[in-house]
């Protein structure tokens, strides 16, 4: 069975918040970073948490799950990419045949989504598979192959995975509506994201 660990990179600075931090901005009852991070822990994979190196509230937010490993990143002000280098290395470490990266700030996932993937992922494990939204937009999860851990390893700034991702023969994989591409990066974005929200039937 094709074994797959999961990063959720958490080390960024909401910087478009004007003092609210996005990953604590409540979901379904918790904090968003909370919610994705015991998602993830259901389907029994392996998960890393990166934080920044102070590990602020959103660590406290994390608790003590034995299932979510965290580190926290010196180089967090980096971008992305700090993130990235910490996982595929974790990754390579445990031997995993694939890496998830899930972006921390996508609301709308759900469980059944992380599982899609990785039994999508199973089908063609040489290969990368990134999550779409139902327009066919590219979004998150995605899962590389063990193949290309060192390139990750390798990645700087905060364009994270980008270039790879260009330079590779990329399986899409559509979950349901918009949940592999709605992020809200501003405090108007989650009020109205909210809004809508409560209109849905």
């Amino acid at each position: 069975m094709c074994e797959v660990v999961i990063l959720i990179p958490a080390a960024g600075a909401s910087s478009r918040m004007r003092g609210r931090d996005k990953l604590l901005e409540e979901v379904d009852g918790l904090p968003l970073l909370a919610r994705q991070a015991a998602m993830a822990a259901r389907t029994g994979c392996a998960v890393l948490v990166t934080l920044p190196a102070e590990g602020s509230a959103r660590q406290a937010v994390l608790g003590d799950d034995p299932a979510v490993a965290v580190a926290c990143l010196e180089d967090a002000a980096e971008g992305i990419a700090a993130s990235i280098r910490a996982g595929a290395r974790w990754a390579a470490g445990r031997g995993a045949d694939g890496l998830m990266v899930v972006l921390a700030d996508l609301p709308e996932l759900e469980s059944d989504d992380f599982e899609r993937m990785i039994e999508g992922f199973g089908q063609a494990p040489d290969k990368v598979l990134r999550a779409t939204d139902i327009t066919g937009r590219a979004g998150h999860p995605v899962i590389f192959p063990a193949r290309l851990f060192p390139a990750l390893s390798r990645t700087t700034g905060d364009i994270g995975a980008k270039t790879i991702l260009r330079t590779e023969e990329v399986r899409t994989l559509p979950l349901p509506d918009r949940r592999a591409t709605t992020d809200l990066d501003t405090p108007e974005a989650w009020a109205g994201w909210r809004k809508a929200k409560a209109k849905a039937p």
